[in-house]
């Protein structure tokens, strides 16, 4: 066994794996930047190494060199950043370094996700239509799209966590969406790929964990149903799935193996498919990593998922097989994200009362504690909500017990919002989609519209900021919304936009022990996106 990992990541996940570590009796080093300087992830590791800017965490050299100097044996990269990188794990390889996750090769199979359609399609993995490879032009994706029919959904190749992803009804809005997905594919991933496939409508979103060690041993655990979903990002998961028999799941399960082995799989995996209505299941992707969502496979299997990870990057057997494997009671996550619960603009900031739930069943995933400050710089989730408990009935009464137990001040949160969901009936009959939040979830009520236009009216009149100097192009818009408050405010920048920018800009110089001043925006035309706007205060004044 290992005596010595790297943690490759912040945040929860970081945390997650550390606790692991510690129970196995590992020690751990953790890397961080500047603004993650007082995070929790840092005071629980061993040692600690600081990396030379916010993006970091992608620095593949970086970190090799980090686990070389401090004597670890191994990186576990958690999840986003490089856990789905094969050159990254390549990389490690050549370095003498355990990657603790799937070889270079099974990545690069699966982890593009076009590559892995096609290598599925040559196992007999039913997949969704689609392109055979990456779109090279716009006309090729036109033609694509007129022969599989419209709604039609542009993927990136790298892609994962709802990035680089558009759904397009028709031609225009398939041209558009090619050229922003490409775009954000290549902000996020590096690799500005994509490739199309038929959106396939009333469908949910089931997921099949597996577990592979070097031997040839394969398991399948229950499925996980991410059907509440947001613009293609998982906001609440459960296992297991309401619309999924014991012999669905078997099923199902039996694929998700199939596929593994056809890769030569070794480590944790999830295999994705869209779940229609008379019961036909088609893979979508398979993500070679950890998943965010994974606590709810852990409460029903009785399995510690890093530790299974860790255990056979080690090189031991798994020690079970599939006639162990045992699905018991019903567990449902929450993604606690720090946005506005209405709008879901990222609400950036100093956490000025933290109060955790607890009791029997409840599980928080987090690296929150009173007055941390919450980074504009990575992604808004904050925390995981998890409960367990004998039937799905009580897990969400005991969700909607935890979430109003829950309470963080000093950012606004997503809690509101997924009490709405709960108190939905249609929730709580287990009779969703994939659309259920734009199809099922009302606007707010006319007099609370009307109080938020009213203040919002306040606010364009008092705090619009007329572009002074030009500071350089902004970077690319990550949210739709954004371009299109951009255009609504002509030579303007939308309040909205102000007012995040100047919580990101307070956030980070509360993390530095500094202040900064806004001199002047530039408005081009493009968004920005609050979550990626690190480095803009360096082209801005000091005070």
């Amino acid at each position: 066994m290992f005596k010595k990992i790297l943690v490759g990541n912040r945040g929860e996940i970081a945390v997650r794996v550390i606790r692991t570590c510690q129970e196995m009796g590992i020690k751990t080093v953790a890397v961080y930047s500047e603004v993650d300087a007082n995070a929790l992830h840092v005071q629980l590791a061993d040692e600690t190494v600081k990396t030379p800017s916010v993006r970091g965490y992608l620095d593949m050299e970086f970190i090799l060199d980090a686990a070389r100097k401090t004597g670890a044996e191994a990186i576990h990269p958690g999840y986003g950043f490089l856990s789905e990188n094969p050159v990254f794990a390549a990389k490690c390889a050549e370095a003498g370094l355990v990657f603790i996750g799937p070889d270079a090769r099974a990545i690069e199979l699966m982890g593009d996700k076009a590559r892995a359609r096609d290598t599925m399609l040559s196992a007999g993995v039913p997949v969704t239509p689609g392109t055979d490879g990456v779109i090279d032009t716009p006309k090729e994706a036109l033609e694509i799209a007129r022969r599989i029919g419209f709604p039609v959904l542009v993927k990136a190749v790298a892609g994962g966590g709802g990035r680089g992803m558009r759904l397009a009804h028709n031609e225009e809005e398939l041209l558009a969406g090619l050229e922003s997905a490409r775009s954000e594919a290549k902000s996020s991933f590096g690799n500005s790929d994509v490739y199309l496939e038929k959106y396939l409508q009333g469908c949910r979103h089931v997921e099949i964990q597996i577990l592979a060690d070097q031997y040839g041993q394969v398991v399948y655990l229950g499925e996980r149903d991410c059907s509440i979903q947001r613009r293609n990002q998982k906001l609440i998961e459960e296992s297991p799935s309401p619309a999924v028999s014991r012999e669905l799941w078997q099923r199902m399960g039996k694929v998700a193996v199939a596929a593994a082995k056809a890769v030569n799989y070794r480590g944790a995996g999830t295999l994705e498919f869209l779940l229609d209505q008379e019961g036909q299941f088609y893979f979508m992707e398979m993500n070679t990593r950890i998943q965010v969502e994974h606590p709810v496979t852990e409460f029903v299997s009785g399995l510690d998922l890093i530790r299974e990870q860790i255990r056979i990057a080690a090189g031991e057997p798994l020690g079970y097989d599939q006639s162990h494997i045992r699905v018991t009671g019903w567990a449902l996550e929450c993604r606690i994200n720090a946005e506005d619960p209405q709008t879901f603009l990222p609400s950036p900031g100093q956490v000025n009362f933290y109060r955790s739930p607890g009791g029997f069943g409840v599980r928080v995933d987090s690296a929150l504690y009173p007055g941390y400050t919450i980074s504009p710089f990575y992604d808004s989730m904050i925390a995981k909500l998890i409960v367990q408990a004998p039937s799905r009935e009580e897990a969400v009464k005991r969700m909607v017990r935890a979430l109003s137990e829950f309470e963080i001040q000093g950012v606004k949160t997503t809690i509101p919002f997924h009490l709405r969901v709960m108190a939905h009936p249609d929730f709580q009959a287990g009779h969703f989609n994939t659309s259920f939040i734009q199809d099922k979830l009302t606007p707010l009520s006319s007099a609370e519209a009307h109080e938020k236009k009213e203040d919002q009216e306040k606010e364009k009149k008092n705090h619009i900021v007329k572009p002074a100097e030009a500071l350089g192009d902004p970077p690319e818009a990550e949210h739709e919304t954004a371009a299109a408050k951009a255009k609504e405010y002509g030579d303007c920048i939308a309040p909205e936009i102000v007012a995040v920018i100047s919580g990101a800009l307070a956030a980070m110089g509360q993390a530095k022990g500094e202040n900064y001043q806004i001199l002047s925006i530039h408005a081009s035309g493009r968004g920005c996106s609050p979550w990626k706007l690190a480095g803009l205060y360096e082209r801005m004044g000091r005070v």
